[in-house]
């Protein structure tokens, strides 16, 4: 990922230097089990741990010649170790260094990431609390539907949002797995118990079946999670980017001082941050598709795989936490309209309380069909009219004031009716 979206908690996580740092915890875990279980002597291990290091410039430089990095990294690591470096990597195969190596960046990335969703959590949390009773118009099919709090459009954001955290402490245990099975992973040359004390040593389970790799549905599942929760983060900013338009203005996002919209323009304030989210959705959404071609391997393990979690990987992991940064930060510093939101909710004297007319009339004798056909031809004389004014037209309606009261046409006018339920819904979500 480029450095523009690239934020130090996790890019760190993903340079040459921390990768080689995992696989020399892997191939010193390795030689822990070996040395507990008596196969390479125990001052040998003693000798590794204080002399084992590397230098990722002459890893790259090994590299060049030898064309493999696994080989390239050990060359270097014995260089510094001597004579022990015999027992390094015994009976193992790349991949065995490789996969549960690459498992300890994932679950790091993963501790990255919970830790900045918990932060959005939190956010959306106080947001909807201060919202709670602040009341807007809802919308369908980008029509004005009925009243809804905007603490209520924010609780709908926190639900998807603790879905998420539980995906990802599902990955959390999904991803943490590690293989030290040999070259198409049969054990032939390295005890099973090898693996299961090198991966609790690193925290990890010892896979259940691998071959000479780890199985890359796991892989794609984990990057499919990231997309999920990018798909959200997008929803939310496509929803801002709405609720912005000039002719809607409800909400809008936190302009700073000395910051300019536009080069030609200087009146504009646009919804930049929730732009680059949607366009970092897509970014994330791909690597998704990516993979899952990963998945299908030929035979025991081929390397299609291998270039392309080079990239999609730790572009998930530093492109959905820069994400979840940006978004928190955005919803934290949100500038909410009330006085907009009540009157867009009065357009056209009120005809999003038609509905309300409606079963009123149901409720007081009318048939449905003919309650239907006067409050949709009120509706429709209102609609879109500088002076449309459907609460005036229903009132003076002669069909309507045989069945209802004036009193009784005010009170379907009411919005607090449509809210009178969202208590339970706060509650569920600790708002």
């Amino acid at each position: 990922m480029i450095e523009r979206y690239t934020l130090p908690e996790m890019g760190n996580l993903w340079t040459d230097t921390y990768k080689l740092k995992t696989w020399l915890q892997v191939e010193i875990a390795v030689c822990e089990a070996q040395a507990e279980l008596g196969y390479i002597p125990t001052d040998a291990v003693a000798d590794i741990k204080a002399k084992a290091n590397f230098d990722p410039k002459r890893v790259l430089e090994i590299e060049a010649e030898v064309r493999h990095d696994m080989i390239a990294f050990l060359t270097n690591v014995n260089e510094y170790v001597g004579d022990a470096g015999r027992y390094i990597h015994l009976g193992l195969t790349s991949s065995d260094v490789l996969d549960t190596a690459l498992a300890l960046q994932l679950v790091a990335s993963l501790d990255v990431l919970m830790a900045q969703l918990e932060s959005l959590v939190q956010a959306i949390r106080y947001q909807a609390q201060q919202h709670r009773h602040t009341v807007m118009i809802g919308r369908s099919h980008g029509i004005h539907a009925e009243p809804i709090t905007f603490g209520f459009k924010l609780a709908g954001w926190l639900a998807e949002v603790l879905r998420h955290r539980d995906r990802l402490c599902r990955q959390q245990r999904s991803i943490a797995v590690g293989k030290i099975s040999g070259a198409v992973g049969t054990y032939a040359n390295i005890d099973p118990q090898v693996e299961a004390i090198a991966c609790q040593h690193l925290g990890l389970e010892p896979d259940t079946a691998s071959t000479q790799v780890i199985s890359r549905d796991r892989h794609a599942e984990f990057v499919q999670t990231l997309a999920l929760l990018a798909a959200s983060i997008e929803r939310f900013a496509v929803e801002i980017r709405n609720l912005q338009r000039t002719d809607v203005l409800e909400v809008e996002e936190y302009f700073a001082k000395g910051q300019k919209g536009s080069s030609a323009m200087p009146h504009k304030r646009n919804p930049i941050r929730s732009e680059r989210l949607t366009g970092m959705a897509r970014v994330v959404r791909n690597h998704a598709g990516t993979a899952l071609e990963n998945v299908a391997l030929w035979h025991e393990r081929d390397i299609s795989h291998s270039a392309a979690e080079r990239v999609i990987l730790p572009d998930a992991c530093i492109l959905t936490h820069f994400m979840l940064v940006e978004a928190t930060d955005l919803v934290k510093n949100l500038l909410v309209y009330p006085e907009n939101m009540t009157r867009n909710l009065n357009l056209y004297g009120g005809v999003v309380f038609s509905q309300r007319v409606l079963l009123t009339l149901v409720e007081k004798g009318m048939s449905r069909e003919d309650a239907y056909v006067v409050v949709q031809a009120c509706a429709h004389q209102a609609w879109n009219k500088p002076d449309g004014d459907f609460r005036h037209l229903i009132s003076q309606d002669a069909r309507v004031a045989k069945h209802l009261s004036a009193e009784e046409v005010e009170a379907c006018f009411d919005p607090q009716h449509h809210l009178k339920h969202l208590d339970p819904i706060y509650q569920r979500l600790g708002i």
